[in-house]
């Protein structure tokens, strides 16, 4: 039997020929939109961009999916993963209504197909891609790979959603995406919704073959069950017949989709979230989750043939198939013929509005795909329940009297977050599978990782329903998590520093989606994408060189500045208050960069939220800068930090300054948000000159020891009344497996070598502390001659710690752990 009606298969042909037409003309047409009048050169756009391949098997797959919606009531919503799909996008909402209700200037009607045609890749329009000016989509067409991620990312936590997925076969070739495919692995059927993946198989990608599309049949349904998926297949390029086979395999998927989840769902869902635990999902097998591969000519419905050469069905429709349309009088019929063929007189009434019966399945509302809130996640969001950076605090009688472990700290605030918003289902955690290494364990002991394979007895707080996500593809991670937050939840990655680059093309993009959504008034605002980059460079010294690059946060710090925040919080306290701050915040890509080794506590609980509030200061308490004759403090030198590790040797430099040159006055200054140190021109987070001045003075010397490659400091200070006199030391591309301490020797980040910096930056210093400079420089070579022959650091280097502490600390031996780990005591 037939899954359509004559009905249902006219209005579905009806609605696909619409929406074809009016995504030619996007490409082509500048005025006459409904071609009341003979096709002219002047009705042609000068600079035609778009691409065409794609676009009628998109149409043809939004028509089929309205279908569906609107027959079963289904809470549904769209990724498209071929990237120039945009003229099929800005059709589709615009026929079903979306479009005008979200940009009420662009009616649907005569007046408004102009306006969509007109502004598609024309200066003062829209992109040529899906972007967040169109509605219902969370996935900029830009960039390749990322599809599937996202839209298992916008499944996770939404039970009732089923997320349609359209995957480019040239998409398909990305490692991103083969990646992806094994995120059926970690969809939970109980508390997750679907994700229905569309594999579209057109044949070719700009100028080559595309693979899936040119391995054999048997090979391509192998490939895809190893995966783990259960295909449809429907392919043809006669319109009618593919309407059937279409719309009984969605049907089909549908209801596989609805009998997998009351399968899983039926024994009860369990507590979501909840431990982790072993045994495999409950006594369920993991399901096979249905996908469709669709087979259609690139192109389909175009030009079949342009001067003699084959296009429809051939990588030439992939952009514009006729070019010349506007010099070459044949190609101008022949786009005449094109666009003709589609008869929009049958499509639109005299006003331009899509006649009612290419209407008749096109769901209503919030139904609609361009108008799904789940696309708008900002409608949706929820705010977190927080703790507060106070109830984990770690106590701190003096600076630097006891050490924690920063990360290890910010679990256990994590595991609070998390505990308390199991019920609300909105946070998750991500990183490809170092959630532990990172010492942030905390978590697992409130919810398990997510995991829907073979589990043995051997392993350790796996949980079908699991909320650490972890996977080894940082890509992956990625996707999930943007997806997750662009559809109104929130989340945290967890990343090794070195190995956050892989993501670098995707922050790239989610950046860009930020800025350019900042500007759509009807976007609400969605959670902040929060990195925490722990085993950093300072301490990779057992992984070695491959492991050692702080350059991520140059790489973000290009971004526009008023979406990215980049942090370095000193100790386990300024980590809580940066955590917290960054999780309550929105529309910001922040990266926190945070040890996870034993770190001297510095502050307090309420200093530590003063400090990171100001973000930037002057830390008194390490100072000796004395107040001139006109009662102002005024130091001979400043030195200054940004980061844990070269706080400790900025601390530690400073503690041998006071000891042998008491007479100079030194300034301690800490940098927490490394975004303070440009202008409040450059960044909305800047500092005035008056307010940098009153930090570093405007003509003292200042040493800065900063976390990462030290000219990123130069070019954020390069306006600075005092640049001339800003010496930056950092990280310098010297790297292997050594010792901790070794790596900064090796960078020339070492306390010994930043006395020897302020010897030789202090006017009139260097004849008086000549000494002293010869004890540095023989310092560094004792260390090297030492750790050849121990193999660790100079005791003098690693038991060190700051004047006045250390009566302190050993008062407090005994209230540490075996591991050496201080006691966490909660702060009121």
């Amino acid at each position: 039997m037939s899954a359509l009606t004559q009905a249902q298969a006219r209005a579905l042909d009806a609605y696909w020929r619409a929406a074809n037409y009016l995504s030619a003309g996007q490409i082509y047409l500048m005025s006459n939109p409904l071609l009341t009048e003979p096709l002219r050169p002047e009705h042609i756009k000068p600079r035609l961009l778009g691409h065409w391949g794609t676009t009628p098997g998109l149409n043809f797959i939004w028509a089929h999916l309205d279908r569906v919606i609107s027959l079963g009531d289904l809470s549904m919503m769209i990724v498209i993963g071929p990237g120039h799909g945009g003229p099929a996008a800005l059709a589709n909402t615009w026929l079903e209504g979306s479009y005008s209700d979200v940009y009420p200037s662009v009616p649907r009607d005569a007046t408004g197909m102009a306006i969509l045609m007109r502004q598609f890749s024309f200066p003062g329009g829209v992109p040529s891609h899906v972007a967040p000016q169109t509605p219902g989509s969370i996935h900029e067409g830009g960039e390749l790979g990322y599809s599937l991620a996202h839209a298992h990312g916008a499944a996770f936590d939404n039970p009732d959603l089923i997320v349609a997925c359209v995957i480019g076969d040239g998409e398909a070739e990305t490692g991103p995406l083969a990646a992806s495919w094994h995120s059926n692995k970690f969809l939970d059927a109980v508390h997750d919704g679907a994700v229905l993946p569309i594999l579209h198989l057109n044949g070719y990608k700009i100028a080559n073959p595309a693979v899936l599309a040119r391995i054999g049949a048997e090979e391509l349904d192998a490939l895809l069950r190893g995966h783990g998926w259960r295909p449809w297949y429907v392919g043809g390029d006669e319109p009618m017949a593919m309407h059937e086979q279409m719309a009984a395999a969605l049907d089909e998927v549908v209801a596989e989709i609805r009998r997998i989840q009351a399968e899983a769902r039926g024994g009860g869902a369990g507590r979501r979230g909840g431990a982790g635990r072993r045994g495999a999902l409950g006594g369920r097998a993991r399901p096979a989750w249905p996908m469709i591969v669709l087979r259609t000519p690139k192109g389909w419905t175009g030009p079949g043939e342009v001067d003699g050469l084959p296009v429809e069905g051939t990588w030439r429709s992939h952009q514009v198939p006729l070019g010349e349309v506007r010099t070459n009088p044949a190609h101008l019929a022949q786009l005449e013929r094109w666009l003709r063929s589609y008869r929009p007189g049958e499509l639109f009434d005299e006003q331009g509005r899509p006649r009612p019966d290419l209407l008749a399945l096109v769901p209503a509302g919030e139904r609609r795909l361009g108008m799904s809130p789940h696309a708008n996640g900002g409608l949706l969001l929820r705010d977190l329940d927080l703790p507060g950076p106070r109830e984990h605090a770690v106590a701190v009688g003096a600076p630097g009297a006891r050490a924690s472990a920063p990360t290890e700290v910010l679990g256990a605030m994590l595991a609070d977050v998390m505990r308390r918003n199991l019920r609300t289902g909105n946070f998750r955690v991500f990183g490809p599978d170092e959630t532990a290494s990172n010492r942030l364990g905390a978590v697992i002991d409130v919810t398990g990782k997510a995991w829907q394979a073979q589990v043995l007895p051997v392993d350790e707080n796996l949980a079908p329903d699991g909320r650490v996500m972890e996977i080894l593809s940082e890509h992956t991670c990625q996707g999930w998590l943007e997806g997750y937050l662009l559809t109104g939840r929130h989340g945290l990655f967890s990343c090794y520093e070195a190995f956050i680059h892989i993501v670098d093309s995707m922050v790239n993009q989610h950046i860009k989606w930020l800025k350019v959504s900042r500007g759509q008034p009807w976007r609400r605002p969605v959670a902040s994408l929060n990195y925490v980059l722990a085993s950093h460079v300072w301490r990779q010294d057992h992984n070695g060189f491959s492991h050692q690059d702080p350059g991520f946060i140059d790489h973000v710090v290009n971004k526009k500045a008023e979406v990215i925040r980049v942090y370095l919080p000193p100790d386990a306290n300024c980590l809580l208050a940066v955590a917290d701050h960054c999780l309550r915040s929105r529309n910001l890509v922040n990266v926190i960069v945070a040890g996870k080794h034993p770190t001297p506590d510095w502050l307090d609980a309420e200093a530590a939220v003063l400090h990171c509030a100001r973000g930037a200061g002057i830390w008194e308490w390490a100072s000796n800068d004395r107040v001139n004759r006109s009662g102002v403090a005024e130091p001979d030198v400043v030195l200054a930090c940004a980061g844990d590790v070269p706080t400790i040797e900025v601390l530690a430099a400073t503690s041998i300054l006071r000891q042998h040159l008491p007479g100079l006055r030194v300034r301690v200054v800490n940098v927490v948000d490394l975004m303070k140190l440009q202008p409040p021109s450059e960044h909305p987070h800047g500092m005035s000159d008056a307010e940098y001045d009153a930090l570093f003075t405007p003509d003292k010397p200042v040493i800065f020891a900063y976390h990462g490659y030290p000219w990123l400091i130069h070019r954020l200070t390069y306006r600075r009344a005092g640049h001339d006199n800003l010496h930056v030391r950092g990280y310098k591309e010297e790297g292997t497996t050594t010792t901790p301490f070794d790596m900064l020797v090796l960078n020339d980040m070492d306390r010994f070598h930043l006395v020897m910096d302020v010897i030789d930056r202090v006017p009139g210093l260097g004849p008086k502390a000549a000494a002293l400079r010869g004890a540095m420089c023989d310092a560094r070579a004792r260390h090297t001659r030492w750790i050849r022959e121990h193999g660790e650091d100079m005791p003098e280097v690693a038991q060190w710690t700051w004047p006045g502490s250390a009566r302190r600390r050993a008062a407090d031996a005994g209230a540490r752990t075996a591991g050496g780990r201080a006691l966490h005591v909660p702060v009121p």
